[in-house]
């Protein structure tokens, strides 16, 4: 949103009044004098308002619908088949799923990359049992892009995100999905990501922000590796992961993203506590 800066009249209507012609020629010295030195002006404003802390929003937020998510208020969790061993496949089944359980899906999204059958590419952990093991493999493709990483949520519901090379196994780990590429690693962007690179497509990520809220999000139109990771990276996050590509979707009904086909592995979900 553009910011209007409006500056008051330094004159009451009484005085004005009383000033009569005069006023008049004040005016007139004043808009000659704010013309010649209007450049010198604008430049002392922005600096002012850089000393004094004002930002505005970056402007990758326009491109990007996201949800910060506090684990102190919400439940987030991994899904991936229905109490049937049925696999959920879509948003609108996970939708349906957790309805059925008398809880409010606040958010949801696909959680990371999937092979033809639906199984997890990388390490998949579900309620504390370990589904399938840490992919520490070379390989072509997104999610070998080096360094990976791993989104993790502990018993107590707090989030995590680490390089592959970097994941421990944890007893106390209750939910993990592994994906790649890194977005940012240590507050750095991926190596690996070029500015102004031409390949481009709807991407979706989690962050973790220095509070340990975790921030899941979503472009609205192709974007590059680069720009995406800037997001994250201008949100706070020390550490995001990537987790697909052209296929991603999400369900937000707060910010009007109404998504609910889709055709994955995993996915996240988030609830009301």
């Amino acid at each position: 949103m553009q910011e209007i800066l409006k500056f008051p009249n330094q004159c009451s209507k009484h005085a004005r009044v009383h000033l009569g012609h005069d006023y008049l020629a004040l005016v007139m010295s004043t808009t000659r004098l704010f013309s010649f030195h209007a450049p010198i002006l604008m430049g002392f404003l922005v600096v002012m308002f850089a000393l004094s802390g004002f930002t505005t929003i970056p402007h990758q937020n326009d491109n990007i619908t996201y949800h910060i998510s506090d684990p102190k208020n919400e439940n987030i969790r991994l899904y991936w088949k229905d109490d049937q061993n049925n696999m959920l496949l879509s948003l609108s089944n996970l939708k349906n799923y957790v309805e059925q359980k008398n809880q409010n899906l606040i958010m949801g999204m696909n959680g990371g990359m999937y092979q033809v059958d639906h199984k997890p590419v990388g390490l998949y952990i579900e309620n504390g049992e370990v589904i399938k093991k840490l992919n520490q493999a070379d390989a072509r493709g997104n999610f070998y892009l080096k360094p990976n990483g791993v989104f993790y949520l502990t018993k107590n519901q707090q989030g995590s995100i680490c390089t592959t090379e970097n994941y421990q196994t944890n007893k106390d780990i209750h939910w993990a999905t592994q994906s790649g590429p890194m977005l940012v690693i240590d507050g750095k962007i991926h190596p690996e990501f070029r500015q102004g690179s031409a390949n481009l497509n709807i991407r979706n990520g989690v962050g973790i922000l220095s509070d340990g809220k975790i921030i899941f999000a979503i472009s609205k139109i192709p974007i590059n590796f680069y720009d995406f990771a800037i997001f994250f990276q201008d949100m706070g996050c020390k550490n995001a992961l990537y987790l697909d590509g052209s296929v991603s979707k999400m369900y937000l009904p707060s910010k009007n993203k109404m998504d609910l086909d889709g055709d994955f592995g995993v996915m996240i979900g988030i609830t009301s506590k």
